[in-house]
């Protein structure tokens, strides 16, 4: 489970991701990029966001949701993602591509990502 302070869950903070209009994309993952960070201490948080336009069970959108908290975890766990420490929160959206993808090729189409961010 992803610990509780990477965890993005204030509305604002959403809302202020959104409002940046940093988005990078493939065919699988959405990726909404906020704010540069002023003190670099705090750490970097991770929203999902699954919508039922996505799937109408509920259970294949928890599904897409441990898949991508556990592909940040697991980058977290091994320092892949300091890159990503100068910004503030990152929202990743899928795709319905992403809905008979495993663990694998989510973590191959994030880390891709990462590479165009800025």
């Amino acid at each position: 489970m992803l610990p509780k302070k990477y965890r993005l869950k204030n509305p604002r903070a959403f809302e202020g991701t959104y409002k940046n209009k940093y988005i990078i994309s493939d065919s699988t993952i959405t990726i909404y990029v906020g704010k540069v960070k002023k003190d670099k201490e705090l750490p970097t948080k991770y929203g999902f966001v699954v919508s039922k336009k996505f799937h109408k069970r509920a259970v294949k959108r928890n599904r897409i949701k441990r898949l991508l908290r556990e592909c940040i975890r697991l980058g977290i766990k091994n320092q892949k993602l300091s890159k990503l420490d100068n910004y503030m929160s990152f929202i990743l959206i899928p795709k319905a591509k992403a809905l008979d993808t495993n663990l694998k090729t989510i973590e191959q189409s994030f880390y891709n990502l990462l590479e165009k961010i800025k």
